[in-house]
Formats: structure tokens, C-alpha cells, sequence
């Protein structure tokens, strides 16, 4: 067993002995959503390295540290990989419903397809908090989990030939769109993810480049912590808490450094 799978299941909380089937994968997706923190601290403090496997072992499996969908989704495909997972990577743009237009960064999601019988599901746990919790089948099908229901689509237009969409529990009423993909143009390596992680560092219209900002699913919904603020979402209930500097980093060791 690699140091990445050793690591990888020490830190969500799964024994090394333990077998990972596509019937228990649900339980992994939501202990690796409850985990890794969706944070963006090594862009805005300019310590951003290529991503590796190397690379991704070091930064969220010994310093315990978290990321973008670049990385998150990254470590999980080596993780599935490693456990004799059929998957592959592939690259998506982000809708914006407030403008009703896909970001202007274009296909800066990175996502994971895996395919199991005769099925092919989509796996994502970089989506913010966002997250289906349990793999989507490319079929339609609605998914429900804790965090809402959700369905990949057909998209005859948009910038992909697949577009995730959701209906997040206690926030929205009507089907939105989270992303398009395309699902015939795999990754070819972990280079696009680096070419990736460089937009997100410093394209003026990447959301991720301006403030920090951590995020992280919890057992009620979920918490997320600027440099002013920490709003927590529990049961549909939210609270939000100002902040100093000194409370923010009090804060990010005690509630995303795990």
C-alpha cells in the first residue's frame, strides 16, 4: 500500500485493512468532504507549487492542509486510483447564476468520471460546498444526499457535452446549474492541473485569488471562514460571527486542521 492510500485513509478515518467497493464509496466521499477544508491560503500567500502526487501527499496528507478542486479532486482520483478505481479527470467551467453565464475563466473545475459496470458517474469533492456526497450517474438520474439533490444532464449547449446540476437542501428551490464538462476530453496528467491552479492564482476574474477564504462540509450543514467572518450553515440555520485577525487564526486551527 503507497504512503498516499496509508495517509489518505489515516486522515478521513478508515482502517488500512478496510476494502473500498463502489457500495461503500458514499461513505468515503462524505468523511473526505467532512475533512479537507475548500480553501484558497496558499494562492492569496503566493505558495502555490506544480501539482504532484508529491506535492498533493505533502501539502493535505502531512501538513493537513486543504485546497482547490485542482487539488482535492486531484488526491481523491490517485486515492480511487490506488483502490482499483476505473477513473479518470476531466476539466469543466463553472456557472454563475447571478450573470446566468458560464465564468469567464473557462475550464478551470477539475472533476473525476468513474466508471463502474456499464455505468459512467461523476465524482466531485471540490466543489466548495457544493458536494453530492455520492457519485452521479451521467444518466439523469436524480441523487439525494445531506447536502441536497443533484443530476448530470445532457447539455446540447454550453461549453461541455455534461452540466452538473443541483438543488442544495435549505438553500435552493429550483434546479440551478453548477458546471458543464466535457466528458471526451480526459486529463491527460496532473500538468493540467497545475496549468489550472496558475488561472486560478492570477486570472483577474478568478474568484480565488482575492481573499482568503476556507470552507468545509460539517454534520449540518457547513462553516466558512474570511478574514472578517465565520458563517456557520446548520439545519438550514445561519449564523454569522465578525472577526479579527488574531480570531481567524484561532479559528482555522480549530475548526479545519484535522
Amino acid at each position: 500500500m503507497s504512503d498516499l492510500n496509508v495517509l489518505f485513509r489515516k486522515r478521513i478515518g478508515i482502517p488500512e485493512d478496510e476494502t473500498i467497493t463502489f457500495s461503500t464509496l458514499d461513505r468515503v466521499l462524505e468523511k473526505t468532504a467532512k475533512t479537507f477544508p475548500f480553501e484558497n491560503l496558499c494562492n492569496i500567500e503566493n505558495k502555490t507549487k506544480d501539482i504532484t502526487e508529491e506535492s498533493l501527499l505533502q501539502k493535505m496528507l502531512v501538513r493537513n492542509e486543504g485546497g482547490l478542486c485542482y487539488e482535492l479532486n486531484s488526491l481523491l482520483y490517485l486515492f480511487l486510483l490506488e483502490n482499483g478505481f476505473h477513473v479518470t479527470l476531466v476539466r469543466g467551467d463553472v456557472y454563475k447564476p447571478e450573470t446566468g453565464e458560464y465564468q469567464s475563466l473557462g475550464r478551470t473545475h477539475l472533476t473525476i468520471l468513474l466508471k463502474h459496470g456499464e455505468q459512467t458517474y461523476l465524482v466531485d469533492t471540490g466543489f466548495g460546498a457544493n458536494l453530492p456526497l455520492k457519485p452521479v450517474p451521467l444518466t439523469g438520474e436524480t441523487v439525494t444526499s445531506a447536502t441536497g439533490q443533484f443530476r448530470v444532464i445532457n447539455a446540447d449547449t454550453g461549453p461541455g457535452d455534461y452540466r452538473l446540476e443541483l438543488k442544495l437542501k435549505h438553500k435552493d428551490k429550483e434546479w440551478r446549474i453548477g458546471y458543464a464538462f466535457d466528458s471526451t476530453r480526459p486529463v491527460s496528467d496532473l500538468g493540467e492541473a497545475s496549468e489550472i491552479q496558475s488561472i486560478i492564482a492570477r486570472h483577474p476574474d478568478s474568484p480565488f485569488n482575492k481573499s482568503r477564504m476556507v470552507t468545509k462540509l460539517t454534520d449540518r450543514g457547513n462553516v466558512t471562514l474570511t478574514p472578517h467572518s465565520l458563517t456557520r450553515w446548520e439545519d438550514g440555520v445561519v449564523t454569522k460571527e465578525s472577526i479579527d485577525e488574531k480570531r481567524f487564526k484561532e479559528l482555522l486551527g480549530e475548526l479545519f486542521t484535522n
